[in-house]
Formats: structure tokens, sequence, C-alpha cells
């Protein structure tokens, strides 16, 4: 097996690049400013929100929800297949690329999104999604190939800090943009948050150029064949089965899907609890999703050093308390400073809990294992069927009770059984495929 470069500064600095190249998708598209353009420029001259969608009406909350729930479930489909190809030819780079190029693209396409042409709007949204979580599977497999297991909690903390960063002093430049319009040269209306979006689409493909240039390019040496699909194919079967073999990474993933699923959803549907229960302002939810992101740093690298000290299991398992906690607390803010207050709790482990469930997946994968991409697509697969799964545990109750305190609260349940499940993993030497 080829001998890898390990814990080149370089390199490591160029990995994490990618986190501050794609998180201004997560926060100016997702959270900050493409929801609510969305909620306004499909908004009837009566005040309905009703939409037509190639012949279905429906509301349009319905729709988006709806949308991105399909990207997320098209994501888990065939990212598999594609991980299995990317390690068998050594085209993780390559599909990275594709990925990348794709969400940044249909970013660009927002611009020309403007209510009446909803079908294209929401064609838009659901690629830059699958472009978005699509790129992360190849992404994370390149973090036992660049870094020595004792940096994975580190490591994966930076890039997420630089995620965090980098996203950050975009919405900044954004809502500058959106509040003073003038100063840049536009009229009020709905050209600056489409400008917002074509700097999302920039600014990702544009930094993205670092990773692109210095990670390593099939690092070993393998070559493609006309059976790529049926290789592919064949590769992630292979890790499958090994699954079987790997009780503790198997016990991991389960225990990650129940507690992300209810990680997941807090984060998409933050701002719509204050909008709906605490009928905050705007303005109040833009400062709230700053302070999550801005704590999220801090976060990243505080339960990162837990982790050195007391282990991953330890720091997640504190992490997990916290959440229980903060969907308990939940149930009770009644105001905007209650609501700003537990913003800050949410980013403090919100940016840990990500971090350390990435770099702790790293350390269960087998040690002699060149299939990183197939076995993390097992993690994204998790991680994206989660999201739909909180998502939709979240909606649901929420239709069925009248109120999202019930549905946050109930949100604890996820992050109950994901402790006791994670209780059972222990962590010690990386796994063998000989053993």
């Amino acid at each position: 097996m080829t001998k890898l470069e390990l814990n080149n500064k370089r390199i490591t600095n160029a990995w994490c690049m990618y986190d501050w190249a794609n998180s201004v998708y997560s926060l100016t598209i997702t959270t900050a400013v493409f929801p609510i353009y969305y909620e306004e420029v499909t908004k009837g001259v009566d005040g309905s929100g009703i939409v037509s969608f190639f012949g279905w009406e429906l509301p349009n909350t319905v729709l988006y929800s709806y949308a991105l729930s399909f990207s997320f479930l098209f994501t888990a489909l065939i990212l598999p297949l594609l991980t299995g190809m990317a390690d068998y030819g050594g085209k993780k780079k390559f599909f990275l690329k594709i990925f990348a190029y794709l969400g940044a693209l249909a970013c660009a396409g927002l611009f020309f999104f403007e209510g009446e042409n909803i079908e294209f709007g929401i064609l838009m949204a659901v690629l830059a999604s699958i472009g978005y979580s699509g790129s992360l599977v190849f992404y994370d497999a390149f973090l036992p190939e660049i870094a020595s297991e004792d940096r994975y909690d580190r490591l994966s903390a930076r890039g997420y800090s630089f995620g965090y960063i980098g996203s950050v002093l975009l919405l900044i430049l954004n809502l500058a943009m959106i509040q003073m319009p003038e100063a840049f040269g536009l009229e009020e209306g709905s050209m600056p948050a489409k400008i917002s979006f074509l700097t999302v689409a920039i600014w990702w493909a544009g930094f993205s150029q670092i990773p692109f240039r210095r990670l390593p390019n099939n690092p070993y040496g393998k070559t493609t064949t006309s059976k790529i699909w049926s290789k592919g194919y064949e590769e992630i079967r292979k890790v499958y089965k090994s699954l079987r073999d790997l009780p503790k990474l198997k016990r991991y993933l389960v225990a990650f899907f129940f507690y992300n699923a209810g990680v997941q959803a807090v984060m998409y549907l933050a701002t719509l609890f204050g909008t709906t229960e605490l009928q905050m302002e705007t303005s109040d939810l833009i400062m709230t999703v700053l302070i999550i992101q801005i704590v999220a740093i801090g976060g990243s690298y505080l339960f990162a050093r837990v982790s050195e000290n007391k282990g991953n299991v330890m720091s997640l398992s504190i992490m997990i308390i916290i959440w229980i906690g903060v969907c308990f607390a939940a149930y009770f803010v009644n105001s905007t400073m209650q609501f700003y207050a537990l913003a800050f709790v949410v980013g403090m482990v919100m940016g840990g809990i990500q971090a350390l469930s990435r770099a702790t997946y790293s350390k269960l994968i087998p040690q002699d294992t060149i299939d990183h991409a197939s076995y993390f697509s097992f993690y994204d697969v998790t991680y994206n069927v989660s999201i739909v799964m909180g998502t939709l545990a979240y909606g649901l109750i929420d239709h069925l009770t009248g109120s999202m305190r019930n549905s946050v609260l109930a949100l604890g349940v996820f992050f109950v059984i994901g402790f006791i499940l994670l209780r059972g993993v222990v962590i010690n030497n990386r796994p063998s495929l000989e053993d």
C-alpha cells in the first residue's frame, strides 16, 4: 500500500479550506437569506402561501421542506455506488469537484428565481442541496489519508471552525448589502438577496480551488477500467459485508443516527421556532444565527480538547446531555433574550458534536483499509437519513399537537436513545480488516 504523507500543514490547511468554501451554502442558502427570500417571493397577492408546483397546489413552506427531504434521500441513494466507484478508480477528488461545482452552479441559478418560476427555483434548491451533501462524503474521506489518528479530533474541529468563520464573514457582507443596498449602488427590493446567492456560488467555487490543487490525487495509484460501474458496486458491497465484523462501528452509526436526528432538526428549524412561538423579528433571528456560528468556533476546539483528555465517547456523551437540556429548556423559553441564551448553548455544542462525530467515525474505520470514501458513504447516508427522520418527527408532532414546543421537547428522546447506544461504544485500538 502506498505510504501516505500525513500531517503536512499545507495539505491539512487546504483540506480545512473546503469547509471554509462550502459552509457559506449552509448558512446563507439554508438558514439565513434564501428561506426568507423564498417565502416572500412565493407569497400570493392575497398574502396566501399556497403555490402551484406542476399543477399540485400546496403551502410554500411544505413544498420547500419536501424538496429538501427529497434531496437528502436522493443523495443517500446515489452515494454508496459513487463512493465505491471513487475508491475503486482513485476518483475521490474528481467526485468532490463534480458535487462542489454542481452545488455552486445551482446557487448561482437561484439568482434567476423570482417566485413565478417556482419549479425552476425548487430544482435549483434541490441541486444545491445535493451538491453540498454529496461533496461532504468525499471531503470527509480525506481525513484518514492526510492526518495521523492523534490529529483527527483537532483537525476535524479546525475544519468546522474554518467553515463557521468563512460563512459568518460572507453572511455579514450579504446582510449589509440587503440592509443598506444604496451603499452598494443597488435599489431596495429582491436584487440584493439574489446577488447574495451569486456570492455564495463564487465563494464556494473559488475557495474550493485551494483543496482541489493541494489534496492528494489518487494516493494509492489505482487505475480505472471500463467496468468501473460494476466494480464500484462490488467495492461498496465489500465494505458493507465488513461492517458485520465491526460491531463498534455499527453501534456507533446507530447512535449517531439518533442523536444527529435531534441535532439537525434543532439546527434546521430553530429560526422557524423563533418566528412561530416567539414572534421574533427577522433581525433578531439573524442575530441568533450569528451567535450560534461564532460560539460554535470555540465549541469545536473546546470539545476536541475534552476528547483528548477524557476520550471521544465521554466528550460526545457530555454534549448529548447538554443537548437534552437544550430541548427541555426550549419548551419554557418565552423571550428573545432567553432564546439568545439558548442559542449560545446550542452554538457551543453544535460545533463540537459535528466535528467530533466525524473524527470518532474516522477512528473506528479499519486502519488498513484504503476504501475511505466507501466507509464514509455509510456515515453520510446515516447523516442524510437522520435529517429526514428528525425534521419529519418535528413536523409531525407539531402538526398533531399544534405546538413546536412539544416538538422540540420530543427531540430529547432522540438524544436519550443516542446517548444510551453511544455508551456501549469503546474506542481503544483501531480495528483491522484481518482481525
